[in-house]
Formats: structure tokens, C-alpha cells, sequence
């Protein structure tokens, strides 16, 4: 009899645990489950597209055109509904791509599946209630470019929550900063400082996701219902704003600062941008918005006004928002907080004295003495240097030069005459595209084959750069540092001719020795992986805990013998 007792009283909590797990997975899929925003016109769904040729494809007024420097130009007006859903139509196979991209570059930083699931899952209820901090204008415009996901992803979620999550990808990278996903430049110049006395704004969006994330640049121009017409740097799948200007002359960059994890999602700052750009037309209103919103992580907002004549910083952490200008006729923004509201501010502190945020910083004041006054081939030259202070050589791709070669564009913008400049591949290297905002919405272009709507004579020149053989050993490091990070990880040798030519390709940077101080390190050269590592240390190295990192393996090493 007892037998039977305890054998009904497993029986029970078996029972009891199964429902209760049951309904926690049954509770966790509503609760991660947004709803989506009423959407009046479905019809929208059913839209398709005339393509005209390889380049061109087009829906009424709206188009996207590829033009010859491989940069991607979309064009679309109307209410919030249409703006997504004919995004959605005529970007499908561009944000499908976008999508591939990023979800391989996320596989290749964590390659655990059973950790990447647990982000995943982690994920879905970190921004759970994040629809909620999204104006509904915005989230229509979401829904709709959803509707023309692929559904090759539904492994990480239903198409809206997966393309409304991922307008947080930009924040989630701030927080994690230590993956070097984001480490952005920008800079004002006027009066005295530019030759014609007009502002110029130049920056580099160095969010890096890897290359291919960055292989189908859009130039997107909007014209919305309601709100200012606008251009902006994006890429397929995203409406939110991380560079752009508006036909008012006001511009917007984004600049990351350091940020404590977030405990709960906010409204994603690329999205504060947009509304930004779309209903500002003076630093002051850009404020406005700014602080009408709360975000998750801290950011600085670059602001160029035509208008106001002045660039000024929206400095903004999840608790503080302060407008910063410096009095003077430039003003650099990197990755630390510049307003003395934050003087204090324990994260502001550690990070200005262990990132590579105040040394770029001190670069770029340093450059720009040296190349005032500015035209725009002066804001070029300067967001293409890779040199460190004092024009010292820190090695191609350190986060400490302005140019780490790793930007998803570059851009630059003259307010007061609606004229922008993009950077074309590779990186900021190649030509910058002169679009005209006067012209390009003033109603007179014609989407047909072979149409320019960019100005070729003002265009700027590829830099020099690109031929040279420091940019062809550049070239070899990061063919080689993939190969041999790889051949780390699998236990694989690799030829000494090899380790010499990845050495030489790039011997001042110090990731060239911290790789090749762990590849020695796994075929059990505890010698040479040691000179290695100390190489490393001799050399300029952007993050404190870069260094301490390296310091810690020559450390495991000695106690290892």
C-alpha cells in the first residue's frame, strides 16, 4: 500500500509539473508575442513590383534604382502604411539578404546553438513590451515592410516581432560594446573653419556587423504624409535613422556611449532619429522629440541645423537628456558624453579613460587644425585617416584612427545648400555621391532606365589609399586573420610562410600579434606565443581590457609550465 501511495504522489507532481510547464510556455509565447498595429488597407499586401531591368524596379511614383557605384537608391511617399508596405515590395530580396547577413555574422561571434538559442529566447522577452515605446505611425511602417519578409527565419520568430526586434540590434550593440560593433566618428565644422563659412558634418557609421552587412547600401528617400521629407543611410528592413538630413537642412548622426546592460527595452534610438528627422526643422525641436522619449541605452545625437546655423550634441543617457555645444566653430563627437551633467557620471568616466573614445576624439581635433579651412574633399580626407596622433602608424583597422576600415558608410552634409555626400565601397574609400535634395524632391524625376539623380561633377575622388600597397597588405591581414582565427579554433596548423605574410601585413596593429600569440599558443609554442603577446603590448591597443585581456594569457601561459 505505501507502494501505491508514493507512486500516485509521483504521479501527481508529474502531473502538476507538466501543466505548470505547459502553461509557462503557453504564457511565454503570448506574453513575447506583440500585437500588431491596426492596418487598414491590406490590399497593400498583394502589391507587386515592375522590374525594369536588374537595376530598376518600380511601383507607381515609388522606385529603387541601383546606380553605377553599386549604391542602392529608394524612393517612397505617402502614409505610414504604404511607406512600409511599398519598402517591403521593392526591398524584399535586399532585406532577405540583409537578414542572412546579420544572422550568420551573429552565428559566426557565437557559434554555441545552445547559447544562441538562449539569446534568442532571451531576446524575445528583453523587448517584449518594446511596441509599446514605438509611435503607432512607425509600427504601421514596420508591419508593412514585414509582410514581404522571407520566412526563412521563422526559427527566431514570426515576422514582425523579428524585423521590430531588430530596429534594437543598433542599441543591443552599444550595450555590448566590447564586440566592437559600434565605435562611430563625427564632426561639425563653420565660419572660420570652412572656406566659404557654411557648416559641413562629416562621420563615419562604423557599426560593424561584417563586410556582407554592408554590401547593399541604401540611399532612401522619404516623403511621408505628414512630417518633413527626408533622406537617410539604411539598409534593407530598417526605418529608422542613423544618418540623414531632412529638406529643412537638418541633419542627424548617432553616436554610441558607454551603457550599463538594460534591464527592459525602451524605444531603439534609430527610431528617435526618424521622428527627428521627420518633424524637426531646428535644434531646439530636435531636443523636444528627443527628450519626449525614453531610450535604453546612451547615445549622442549629432544636430546640424540650417535653419539655426549651428551643430550642437543631444546627449542622451535611459535618465538624462542635455543639449551640449562648445562655443567654438567645430564640434567632434566620438563615444563619451561631453556635457558636465555627466562630469560625474561613473560609465562616462571608465570609459573616456579605458576606450579608444578620447584618443579618436583628440585625433580628430588634432586633424581638424591641421586641415581647416574645410571643403568637402578636407571632410573626406579626414574621415579616411587611419593614422593615429600625431600621424603615428597604429596599424590598419585600430579603433583608435578615425577610418578603422570597417564603416557601413560614410557620410557628409552642407546643410545650408541640401547637399549630402555618400561614401561607395570599400568602406570610405571609394568615390562619395553628391545627391541634391532641391532637385531630387522637387517632383521632376522620371524612374526609367539608366536614370542619375546623384550630381557626377560634384562628386568626390576614391582615395588614394585604395592604390597602394599598404591597402593591399591590408587586404591580405583580414584574409589571413579570419584563416588563421579559424585554424585556432579547429586545432589546425597553419604553414610558416603564411604566419610571416600575416605578420607582415599589418605588423604595427596589435591584433596581428594577439592572433598570432594564440595561434602559437595552440601548438603548443609557449615561446614564441609569448613574444607575441608582449609585441601586442608594446603597441597602441584601443580598450583597456584588450590589454588586461592579452596581460591574462601571458599570465596562463607561465602557469602552465
Amino acid at each position: 500500500m505505501p507502494e501505491k501511495r508514493r507512486f500516485v504522489k509521483t504521479r501527481r507532481t508529474l502531473i502538476v509539473l507538466t501543466i505548470l510547464i505547459v502553461g509557462f510556455v503557453l504564457y511565454y509565447r503570448e506574453a513575447v508575442k506583440m500585437t500588431p498595429p491596426d492596418f487598414n488597407d491590406t490590399k497593400l499586401f498583394l502589391i507587386e513590383t515592375k522590374q525594369i531591368d536588374d537595376n530598376l524596379y518600380i511601383y507607381k511614383d515609388n522606385w529603387l534604382n541601383k546606380n553605377r557605384y553599386d549604391l542602392w537608391e529608394l524612393m517612397i511617399g505617402g502614409t505610414p502604411e504604404e511607406l512600409g508596405a511599398v519598402n517591403g515590395a521593392l526591398t524584399e530580396s535586399l532585406a532577405e539578404y540583409q537578414e542572412y547577413a546579420f544572422v550568420e555574422r551573429i552565428k559566426e561571434m557565437i557559434p554555441s546553438e545552445g547559447y544562441l538559442n538562449f539569446l534568442k529566447y532571451f531576446t524575445s522577452w528583453f523587448n517584449r513590451n518594446m511596441d509599446e515605446y514605438i509611435p503607432e505611425e512607425y509600427l504601421k511602417e514596420i508591419y508593412g515592410i514585414s509582410q514581404f519578409a522571407s520566412d526563412k527565419y521563422d526559427f527566431i520568430g514570426d515576422n514582425y516581432d523579428r524585423i521590430l526586434n531588430y530596429h534594437a540590434a543598433h542599441d543591443i550593440g552599444h550595450a555590448l560594446q566590447n564586440l566592437n560593433l559600434v565605435a562611430c566618428t563625427s564632426f561639425g565644422v563653420k565660419g572660420e573653419y570652412t572656406k566659404d563659412g557654411k557648416m559641413l558634418i562629416g562621420r563615419n557609421f562604423d557599426f560593424y556587423v561584417g563586410d556582407r552587412f554592408a554590401e547593399n547600401k541604401i540611399v532612401t528617400f522619404v516623403k511621408p504624409e505628414s512630417g518633413h521629407n527626408f533622406m537617410s543611410i539604411t539598409w534593407g528592413g530598417l526605418i529608422g535613422v542613423v544618418s540623414g538630413m531632412n529638406d529643412k537642412g537638418l541633419t542627424i548622426t548617432l553616436n554610441s556611449a558607454k551603457s550599463d546592460i538594460p534591464m527592459s527595452a525602451r524605444t531603439p534610438v534609430s527610431i528617435v532619429a526618424r521622428k527627428i528627422l521627420q518633424y524637426a526643422s531646428t535644434i531646439d525641436e530636435a531636443y523636444d522629440i528627443a527628450k519626449s522619449h525614453r531610450t535604453f541605452v546612451s547615445e549622442t545625437f549629432l544636430i546640424g541645423s540650417a535653419r539655426d546655423g549651428n551643430t550642437m550634441l543631444i546627449e542622451k543617457s535611459p535618465d538624462t537628456t542635455v543639449l551640449y555645444q562648445t562655443g567654438e566653430d567645430y564640434i567632434i563627437a566620438t563615444n563619451h558624453f561631453q556635457h558636465k551633467a555627466f562630469e560625474n557620471d561613473e560609465l562616462n568616466i571608465t570609459n573616456i579613460e579605458e576606450s579608444a573614445s578620447m584618443y579618436r576624439f583628440k585625433r580628430v581635433n588634432e586633424l581638424i587644425e591641421s586641415k581647416k579651412p574645410f571643403a568637402k574633399g578636407e571632410v573626406a580626407s579626414l574621415l579616411r585617416d587611419n593614422k593615429g596622433i600625431g600621424n603615428e602608424n597604429i596599424g590598419l583597422g585600430n579603433e583608435k584612427a578615425v577610418n578603422q576600415l570597417i564603416a557601413h558608410h560614410s557620410i557628409i552634409f552642407k546643410p545650408q545648400e541640401l547637399k549630402v555626400w555618400v561614401s561607395t565601397a570599400p568602406y570610405q574609400l571609394g568615390n562619395f555621391v553628391m545627391y541634391d535634395l532641391n532637385k531630387v524632391f522637387a517632383d521632376t524625376v522620371k524612374a526609367e532606365r539608366g536614370m542619375v539623380i546623384y550630381d557626377e561633377a560634384e562628386g568626390i575622388e576614391p582615395d588614394n589609399f585604395l592604390y597602394t600597397e599598404d591597402y593591399k597588405n591590408f587586404v591580405t591581414y583580414k584574409l589571413l586573420h579570419n584563416y588563421i582565427k579559424k585554424a585556432v579554433e579547429n586545432q589546425k596548423t597553419v604553414q610558416q610562410d603564411t604566419l610571416f605574410m600575416f605578420r607582415d601585413s599589418n605588423t604595427k596593429f596589435f591584433e596581428t600579434w594577439n592572433v598570432l600569440g594564440d595561434y602559437y599558443a595552440s601548438v603548443g609554442d609557449k615561446d614564441k606565443s609569448e613574444t607575441c603577446y608582449r609585441n601586442a603590448l608594446t603597441l597602441e591597443i584601443p580598450k583597456h581590457a584588450e590589454r588586461e585581456f592579452i596581460q591574462d594569457k601571458i599570465v596562463i601561459l607561465n602557469e602552465e609550465e
